[in-house]
C-alpha cells in the first residue's frame, strides 16, 4: 500500500535536489515536494569539506544550502538518512529504505557519485581517508590534529585543496600523483606547473609521475610506499582518486545509460522515461554548448542542473545552456576559476603571465574557445562564457586580443 503521494519526488540530498526544490516552489509549483537523501545532513555546499570546514573555521551549519526553517516555511518535505531502494517508473512509485512507499507524478534522480576506492596492500589500515561528506571532513580533521605528516594521493582538486588546508593547520603535507604536474589533466602542463610551484613554495612536497604501491603500518597507517620506491612517513592519508556516478538506482529502474556512464538525458535533462529527470554527477545530457552528450562532475553543475530540471518539470521546455563553472581555493594563497570544461584542446593562449601570478589561459580546439582558466583575472570569465556559448571561429586579431592583458575582449569573436 502506498503510504504517501507527492507531485515531485527529488531523489538525492545534494545541491541538485535542493535547488530543484527551490525553483519548483519559486516558479509556481503548488504540489507537494519531497526530497529524500541518504546523508545525515540537509543539503550543503560540498566544496567546504576540503576548505574552511575541514580546518575547523566553520560551524556545521555554515555550509548548509539553507537553514532548517527554510524547508518548513516553503512546505518542502526533507527526509535525511534515507535511500530510495527501488523506483518503478511505470507505476510511478518509489520504495524507501524505511520500507515506506511514495507515489509521484514527476521525479528527479540526483544520486550523485561515490568515491573511487584504491585496492592496494594496507588499504584496511586506520588513518586512511576519502573525502566526500562533512562526516569525512570531521574524521580527517580529528586525525590531522594529532598528525605530523599527511600524505595526499592525487594531484587534482581534493589532493591540492586538502594539502593546502593541512599545511595551514601546521602539518607537513606531501602529494603523490601519477600526473607530472598538479591539475595537469584539467588545465595542461603550463598551468599545472604554476600551481605546483605555488604549493611547493608553501612547503608542500610533491612527487609526480609516481603511483601508490602500498600502505604500511601496525593497525594504523605509518608509511606510504610508492611504485618508484619512495618511503614516505604518514600519520594520516587522504585519497583523491576521483568519483564514479551512482547510477545503480537508475539502472534498476530501466533508465538508459550513456557512453560516459551517466543517465542519458535530453538537453532538458529529461531521461529516457518521460517525466523522470536527472541532474548532477549522474546526468549525461545533450549539451548545446559542447555539441555532444557530456557528463560533468562538479557541485556548480549540479546546482544549475537543479534549476533547469525544475523549470522543465513545470513544462517550460528550456535546454540546459549554462557554462559549467569550477573554482578551487588553495588556502589563502589564491583562487583559480574555470569555465568549460575542455576535454581536448590543441591550442592555448595565455593572457597575462604565469610568472607574475595573474593570467587567463584560453583553451581552443579548431579555432573555438572551449574553456578558460583564470587566476587573478576574474573579469575575463564573462567573456569566456560568451565565447563558449557562441562558438565563433577566432581570427588572428581575435587571438591577439585574447593574448593581450589590456585589450577589450568585447570585440573578440564578433
Amino acid at each position: 500500500m502506498v503510504a504517501r503521494e507527492v507531485e515531485y519526488l527529488l531523489i538525492g540530498g545534494g545541491l541538485a535536489s535542493a535547488n530543484c526544490a527551490r525553483w519548483l516552489r519559486e516558479s509556481g509549483a503548488d504540489g507537494e515536494i519531497l526530497v529524500v537523501g541518504r546523508e545525515p545532513d540537509p543539503p550543503y555546499n560540498r566544496p567546504e569539506c576540503s576548505k574552511g570546514y575541514l580546518r575547523g573555521e566553520e560551524s556545521r551549519s555554515e555550509p548548509l544550502f539553507r537553514p532548517d526553517e527554510w524547508w518548513t516555511e516553503r512546505n518542502i518535505g526533507l527526509i535525511t538518512r534515507t535511500s530510495v531502494t527501488n523506483l518503478d517508473t511505470s507505476a510511478r512509485t518509489a520504495t524507501l529504505s524505511t520500507k515506506e512507499q511514495v507515489r509521484f507524478s514527476k521525479a528527479l534522480l540526483a544520486t550523485g557519485a561515490n568515491v573511487r576506492r584504491l585496492n592496494v596492500p594496507g588499504s584496511e589500515l586506520e588513518g586512511i581517508h576519502y573525502l566526500r561528506t562533512l562526516g569525512n571532513a570531521d574524521s580527517i580533521r580529528q586525525d590531522v590534529q594529532a598528525a605530523e605528516s599527511v600524505v595526499l594521493i592525487g594531484g587534482s582538486y581534493i589532493g591540492c585543496e586538502v594539502a593546502a588546508s593541512v599545511t595551514m593547520m601546521g602539518k607537513k603535507a606531501t602529494i603523490v600523483m601519477m600526473e607530472q604536474a598538479t591539475f595537469e589533466r584539467s588545465f595542461g602542463r603550463q598551468a599545472g606547473d604554476f600551481f605546483q610551484r605555488m604549493l611547493e613554495s608553501h612547503g608542500i612536497a610533491i612527487h609526480g609521475s609516481d603511483g601508490l604501491e602500498r600502505f604500511e603500518g601496525d593497525g594504523r597507517v605509518q608509511k606510504v610506499i610508492t611504485t618508484s620506491g619512495l618511503d614516505l612517513p604518514a600519520d594520516a592519508v587522504v585519497i583523491g582518486a576521483g568519483v564514479a556516478p551512482d547510477v545503480m538506482l537508475a539502472q534498476r529502474a530501466g533508465l538508459q545509460i550513456g557512453k560516459r556512464g551517466g543517465v542519458l538525458c535530453s538537453s532538458r535533462l529529461e531521461s529516457s522515461v518521460p517525466g523522470v529527470f536527472a541532474a548532477g554527477d549522474i546526468a549525461e545530457y545533450d549539451s548545446p554548448l559542447h555539441g555532444s552528450h557530456v557528463r560533468i562532475e562538479h557541485w556548480d553543475v549540479a546546482f544549475n542542473h537543479g534549476k533547469t530540471a525544475a523549470l522543465n518539470m513545470l513544462g517550460q521546455d528550456i535546454p540546459h545552456e549554462v557554462a559549467p563553472y569550477f573554482y578551487s581555493v588553495l588556502a589563502d594563497w589564491g583562487e583559480l576559476e574555470y569555465v568549460g570544461p575542455a576535454y581536448e584542446w590543441n591550442e592555448e593562449i595565455v593572457r597575462g603571465s604565469y610568472d607574475e601570478g595573474s593570467f587567463t589561459t584560453w583553451f581552443l580546439n579548431e579555432g573555438r574557445v572551449l574553456a578558460a582558466l583564470t587566476f587573478g583575472r576574474s573579469d575575463d570569465l564573462d567573456h569566456a562564457r560568451r565565447l563558449i556559448a557562441q562558438r565563433p571561429i577566432l581570427t588572428d586579431s581575435d587571438r591577439a586580443a585574447l593574448a593581450s592583458p589590456d585589450s577589450d575582449l568585447a570585440s573578440v569573436g564578433v
